[in-house]
């Protein structure tokens, strides 16, 4: 299996431009505007209005980067647009028209149908429910219909207000455009300050202050975490996943383990390894504009006690973690995507048995963005996770490695509604599976507490002994722990 290439790295990242709703709006709305201005922009005089008029509404554009609108809240951007009308009705229209019919193109087709078939063999018919996900998305993500179109449609509206004064020879009117930016600067603050409060709360303390002693002789010799990327808690008990429940039944379940916020891949498996927050190891979305997590991580923990951990997952992953990421392309078909990184899976303990070892599982989390997460195919995905995890458990067993091992099994984040967007937290993404198994976990326990997954990585420093992440806040989940090992 292809490891990814420089190539695939820097279109990742490049792809999270246009994926990312934040640097998505600026790009989509100057890339409109050039489109349909083209034949005004032929001579210096009308390239000059342009970027003048660009100048005015350059303030709209920092206040739509500072504030997401997510869930709920992207119901009152037409408040805006509404009071923009009403001061200046004189819209074009035809403008407005081309950018609705350009972002559906983009996301329904080109993203949706093209860009799928192409990297995860989806049909070529599947615009004809991806127009329906784009409506329903609720993530601040380019395929929030609800949130992207009131957003362009006023950042349009402003900057052709001000390129057709002075395309006129008129003057902008200014004083009107500033007292205007007022007021969406005063509803955006006061909407997210007393709105906007369902953001999971930080444990204060840190692990190594607060934690209990690591253990002087290490509990489990191997620890090994399969994460199951978007795999939505309620599908996840509603599909046909006998391996998986006998795990979590002779096992510890937490029954209420949250994800961090804003629940991005890049985001999450950050913190799980970091055992803290975005405030402190910098990474606040898979849009990562410095490389590297700013703490230390659970791998550097380990080589402190001359152990070492290796991650298995996709690109973006790199971004985070750095030389601890072993890769895996991307670009592979939906129903090989799984299989085929079990299979890289068992190349890497074969030839590198490490001590910590991480894999991503890819294929629910597409399926969910491609297909939605309350149809059929991703139950099957789900479903198609547990056979294949099943399967690499069992060859561990055979290959003498699960003697002395702690197997943990999760999921990064859940997914929402429409494309299975995931980030800010609504109905199934914020609760994930989290179970436990092995020689020193409790058996059959359900443990209806709340947690975080940051408390992952100290809980594995707990198990290998070594020392906690210098800058992790996690509880370690003493509940699952047991000091004498289960020998049945």
């Amino acid at each position: 299996m292809k490891s990814a290439s420089k190539f695939e790295k820097f279109a990742a990242r490049s792809w999270n431009l246009l994926n990312e709703g934040k640097p998505f709006t600026p790009i989509f709305t100057v890339g409109t505007m050039v489109l349909f201005h083209l034949g005004d922009l032929g001579n210096t005089a009308g390239i000059t209005e342009f970027l003048l008029a660009l100048l005015t509404v350059l303030p709209l554009f920092i206040m739509y980067f500072v504030y997401d609108f997510p869930l709920f809240l992207r119901n009152y951007l037409w408040i805006p647009l509404v009071v923009f009308i009403i001061a200046w009705p004189e819209l074009n229209i035809n403008l407005l028209l081309f950018a609705a019919g350009l972002y559906f193109f983009f996301t329904v087709f080109f993203w949706g149908t093209f860009y799928y078939h192409l990297r995860i063999g989806t049909s070529w018919l599947n615009f004809t429910r991806f127009w329906k996900l784009v409506l329903k998305n609720s993530d601040s993500t380019s395929g929030n219909a609800q949130e992207q179109l009131p957003k362009v449609f006023l950042l349009l509206s402003v900057w052709e207000l001000s390129f057709t004064a002075l395309a006129g020879g008129a003057s902008v009117p200014l004083l009107d455009i500033v007292l205007f930016y007022g007021f969406v600067l005063l509803f955006a603050f006061i909407l997210h300050k007393y709105l906007f409060d369902w953001k999971p709360k930080a444990y204060e303390g840190y692990t190594k202050d607060e934690g209990p002693k690591v253990p002087d002789n290490c509990l489990s010799d191997k620890v090994i975490v399969i994460v199951i990327d978007g795999m939505r808690k309620e599908r996840f008990y509603e599909a046909n996943t006998p391996f998986l429940d006998q795990l979590k039944e002779n096992g510890t379940e937490y029954l209420n383990m949250e994800t961090v916020y804003p629940a991005r891949t890049v985001v999450c498996f950050s913190s799980m390894f970091t055992g803290t927050y975005p405030f402190e190891h910098g990474i606040k979305s898979n849009m990562v504009y410095k490389l590297g997590v700013n703490t230390e991580t659970i791998f550097d923990s380990l080589r402190k006690v001359g152990k070492r951990g290796r991650l298995l997952g996709i690109a973006h992953l790199v971004d985070a973690m750095g030389s601890d990421v072993e890769t895996v392309t991307a670009v592979m078909h939906k129903d090989k995507a799984d299989t085929n990184m079990l299979a890289r899976a068992r190349k890497i303990i074969d030839e590198q048995d490490p001590d910590l070892f991480i894999v991503q599982m890819i294929g629910t989390d597409q399926v969910g963005h491609s297909r939605g997460v309350l149809y059929d195919d991703y139950i099957e995905k789900i479903e198609e996770a547990d056979a294949l995890i099943k399967e690499f458990v069992h060859w561990l067993e055979a290959e003498g490695k699960m003697e002395n091992t702690t197997l943990v099994v999760c999921a990064d984040h859940g997914q929402a509604d429409g494309i299975g967007g995931h980030g800010h937290l609504d109905e199934g993404e914020r609760f994930v599976p989290f179970f436990m198994h092995g020689p020193h976990i409790a058996r059959g326990i359900k443990v209806q507490e709340k947690h975080s997954l940051v408390s992952l990585a100290p809980t594995i420093s707990y198990l290998m002994g070594a020392p906690y992440p210098s800058s992790s806040r996690g509880k370690v989940l003493m509940d699952a722990i047991k000091a004498e090992k289960d020998e049945s």
